[in-house]
């Protein structure tokens, strides 16, 4: 969902993994690039970095800002861009991973983007590497990300 009062993308996904185990592919280099990005630099404590390169000309960057595992984690995004009207940590992800049996409901919300059109973008965005990440934390491979090989916005 998208809500076009606050700008906000609000997504929920289920994946076969407990939060522990879904947790460090947010905070986790290595997990990070199996889902989303081709390199990553993160230091996942409150103020820390958290900078993804998604192909080597966009790149996302903020900082963490709640990092509490395995339920919670917080980050500021942005675009390094000089012509991004979402400047890096000018946004901000919530991302809550609440247990469901064997499962976890992971929930993901985008807010504080510029415009109804930003939040079109990042919806697109999400709906995208959200589904790699079922894969992947569900121990399974995402593959290549297709959008790792091109400059597309």
């Amino acid at each position: 969902m998208t809500t076009a009062e606050t700008n906000a993308v609000e997504r929920e996904v289920r994946i076969e993994a407990r939060p522990e185990t879904i947790f460090p592919f947010f905070t986790d280099p290595e997990r990070m690039v199996r889902w989303m990005g081709t390199s990553t630099e993160v230091d996942p404590r409150s103020g820390g970095i958290y900078r993804v390169s998604i192909n080597g000309g966009r790149i996302a960057r903020g900082e963490y800002v709640e990092v509490s595992p395995p339920h919670r984690v917080v980050f500021t995004w942005g675009w390094e861009t000089e012509d991004s009207p979402l400047r890096p940590g000018s946004s901000t992800v919530e991302v809550t991973l609440t247990p469901d049996g064997e499962h976890t409901i992971v929930r993901l919300v985008h807010s504080g983007l510029p415009s109804m059109e930003s939040a079109n973008a990042h919806s697109v965005g999400w709906d995208h590497y959200l589904p790699r990440l079922q894969i992947a934390a569900a121990g399974g491979d995402a593959g290549p990300d297709p959008w790792a090989a091109t400059d597309a916005d």
